[in-house]
């Protein structure tokens, strides 16, 4: 039963560090087409998570990968009932990577301008639609005694999956602009600070109402849980120092507030995994879903090997690019792509 504990607490943090670092990539995305007055000043935002976007998308696969290693029958139970959603993150995810690559190939306005729709409308797509699946799993879907989701689409549209979707976009929107303002200069800088300012109480009100709403269906009680609590008081601090210009700490303001939100789902299920709208006795659990003993200590000790290597590299990656990208000088000798401020 420790290992089974173990692995949830596992597959939590993944979809936390998931949500954390791909965040402000999804932010961004949406963001550099209305941050940029032109081709440059866009170039310069994608350039901010050019060294760090594909990185991140490690986390999710690593977190679907676990789910499967070491809880077989949720994993197949939440990617059945959630068959057409993944679908279209899929398609989300692709298009977000073949837009960094494809949109600077060819010298057309018309060219540029459709992958960075593609850019934007994946950075939509992706995280609205993870938020609903989380959401999902602690709302309820119907699953019989067999473990076997009987709904149809319809029923994938809970309303507190949809406001999770809604809110794990809105923290997204928020988190890539402090994220730009942090690596950025000029009017790029400038345009994400009056956005940043102009969402962020609005984000403040949607968070409120998904802890409320999370504690609402939460079997565990009528107090907030702490992390509920770290939500709302961190994103209530993000309003206030973006207000203030303190960039670094708004921006891992914004990191925390989606840490706990996140993490308060996994809090509010335990000990179950997946909600039977059905009946309470056909729910998913720690316990019925997971892999056997053996297969848990053999991942345990891959992971406590492997897992310090990828912090080490991650941290590292982001210490080689934490200068700001600068827009190039205007002139007809100005280089094609933005660089790395040097100070």
């Amino acid at each position: 039963m420790g290992l089974q504990i173990f692995w949830f607490l596992v597959i939590a943090v993944l979809w936390c560090g998931f949500f954390v670092l791909e965040g402000f990539d999804f932010g961004v995305g949406i963001l550099h087409w209305f941050v940029g007055n032109n081709d440059t000043d866009r170039r310069v935002a994608i350039n901010t998570i050019g060294p760090f976007w594909d990185a991140n998308e490690v986390w999710l696969i690593v977190a679907g990968a676990g789910m499967f290693a070491a809880f077989p029958s949720w994993y197949a139970t939440m990617f059945s009932a959630l068959y057409l959603p993944l679908v279209l993150i899929l398609i989300g995810l692709i298009v977000r990577g073949v837009s960094f690559e494809w949109r600077g190939k060819r010298d057309s306005e018309r060219w540029r301008t459709t992958w960075s729709m593609a850019l934007v409308g994946g950075g939509i797509l992706v995280p609205l639609l993870l938020g609903v699946g989380l959401g999902d799993l602690l709302s309820g879907l119907p699953i019989d005694e067999h473990q076997e989701f009987t709904g149809n689409f319809w029923n994938l549209l809970t309303a507190y999956g949809l406001w999770t979707g809604v809110t794990m976009l809105a923290l997204c929107l928020l988190h890539g602009a402090t994220f730009l303002m942090l690596r950025t200069t000029g009017e790029v800088h400038a345009a994400a600070r009056k956005f940043a300012r102009t969402i962020a109480w609005p984000v403040v009100a949607i968070v409120l109402g998904f802890a409320i709403w999370t504690l609402a269906i939460s079997a565990h009680g009528v107090l907030l849980t702490p992390l509920q609590v770290i939500a709302v008081l961190s994103i209530l601090a993000a309003a206030w120092l973006v207000e203030s210009h303190n960039e670094g700490w708004a921006f891992a303001a914004t990191a925390l507030t989606i840490a706990a939100s996140v993490g308060s789902i996994f809090v509010a299920l335990y000990p179950n995994v997946m909600v039977s709208s059905t009946s309470p006795a056909f729910n998913l659990t720690v316990s019925n879903s997971a892999s056997g003993a053996y297969a848990l200590k053999v991942m345990t000790v891959v992971a406590v090997v492997l897992f310090p290597v990828v912090l080490v590299y991650q941290t590292w990656t982001y210490y080689v690019f934490r200068k700001r990208v600068i827009a190039p000088p205007p002139g007809p000798d100005q280089p094609a792509e933005p660089t790395i401020a040097v100070g």
